[in-house]
């Protein structure tokens, strides 16, 4: 990164083109940030309990000194939040606050956050202005970047939402020094996906630094997010809304999907927990298929190993889930097309590809095969 100040990445949609700006101390820059782009001078600023308590007050600080009119909101942590109450609830807050078609929404927190205050925007007045300030590293590398908006349903998650892209984000790295160990490796999960869809050289590069990013290396954590914002930018500006190479990002969801539905949203499972789960079951698929050398899964359980990653339903607590009910919520997910279950698979570490050549028998094997504690990184699971 410039020594001069933060990394810039751009995500190039036209006219509504924005910046991802990466760095320490961004947070003290936001109103000045924000004035660069704002229609008005009234923002409403949306954060979580857990939050809000770190960063709400120096973020409000920023604004108020660039002249703006702060209206601040409080929500509930937690996926829970990702629901219809809780939407109702922020957008009835929003428009008794005086919200105008010129105001501007701040998203400060994760991807629950992010998600929901963005579909909030995406409605409201017909659609509003809103800007991403990520403080997990799960958000900062993935959710913050591609305007998905949504909420949750018992049928499964993001079954509510919108296209609908913020108009900057700030991604302050410092903002992750608070984050609990957990949350960070949930985050890191994220990281390691983009090297498995087609970056090898990057995945070889978490092999060597990996363990540097989580302990909190300032230099390997902006390579490490500023890498992976790159390489979001560039599938959404080839396919904003994933009617090809976007679908890609979703290596290990479908499964995480299943499995988060299935644990009920309640934060047993956080999300990059379950997609670090779901891509092992994305790459033992695909070993089971034929498609993948075995020696890559070895590569990705080592891998795993070294940052202590999950690698069956056990290493979650979730060895005791229904099979069928995941399968079932796993067809209940957004990439089902035709009635079939759509999965990004791979044949190689950075070869990953899209396929709806999965059969349920095959699904209900490989979760079966890691349903119990897993083996030494080196060794497969048979199912």
């Amino acid at each position: 990164m410039p020594a001069d100040g933060p990394h810039r990445q751009t995500v190039d949609l036209g006219a509504r083109s924005y910046d991802i700006l990466i760095g320490a101390g961004l947070l003290s820059e936001a109103g000045q940030r924000i004035a660069e782009i704002a229609k008005s001078k009234r923002v409403a600023v949306v954060t979580d309990a857990n939050v809000a308590p770190h960063y709400l007050a120096p973020l409000q600080r920023s604004l108020e000194a660039a002249d703006f009119t702060v209206q601040s909101i409080v929500l509930p942590p937690g996926e829970s939040t990702k629901c219809f109450a809780e939407l109702e609830r922020l957008c009835g807050t929003l428009l008794d606050g005086g919200l105008e078609r010129g105001s501007l929404i701040v998203a400060l927190g994760g991807g629950v956050i992010g998600d929901l205050v963005g579909f909030a925007a995406a409605i409201l007045l017909r659609g509003i202005d809103y800007v991403q300030i990520p403080t997990t590293l799960l958000a900062q590398v993935d959710s913050s970047v591609g305007g998905k908006t949504a909420i949750d349903m018992p049928q499964g998650k993001n079954l509510v939402g919108a296209f609908h892209q913020p108009r900057l984000v700030l991604a302050d790295s410092d903002t992750l020094n608070s984050l609990p160990e957990r949350e960070l490796k949930a985050g890191y999960a994220e990281v390691v996906k983009y090297g498995l869809i087609d970056r090898p050289g990057f995945f070889e590069w978490l092999c060597e630094n990996g363990p540097a990013v989580l302990a909190g290396d300032p230099e390997a954590r902006r390579h490490a997010i500023a890498v992976s914002c790159l390489a979001k930018a560039e599938i959404v500006a080839r396919d904003e809304r994933e009617s090809g190479a976007r679908a890609l990002l979703n290596l290990g969801h479908t499964f995480a999907h299943g499995l988060e539905a299935e644990a009920g949203f309640d934060g047993t499972l956080l999300h990059g927990e379950a997609v670090a789960l779901g891509k092992v079951l994305a790459f033992q698929l695909s070993c089971d298929k034929g498609l993948c050398p075995p020696a890559d899964l070895d590569r990705l359980l080592n891998h795993y190993d070294s940052v202590g990653l999950p690698q069956s339903l056990a290493d979650l607590g979730l060895a005791d889930l229904d099979l069928l009910r995941i399968l079932a919520h796993m067809a209940q997910d957004k990439k089902v097309k035709d009635g079939r279950l759509t999965f990004i698979l791979a044949r190689g570490i950075g070869e990953a590809f899209i396929t709806q050549d999965v059969s349920e028998d095959e699904v209900l094997a490989v979760l079966a095969a890691r349903r119990g504690s897993a083996p030494l990184a080196g060794r497969r699971v048979e199912a």
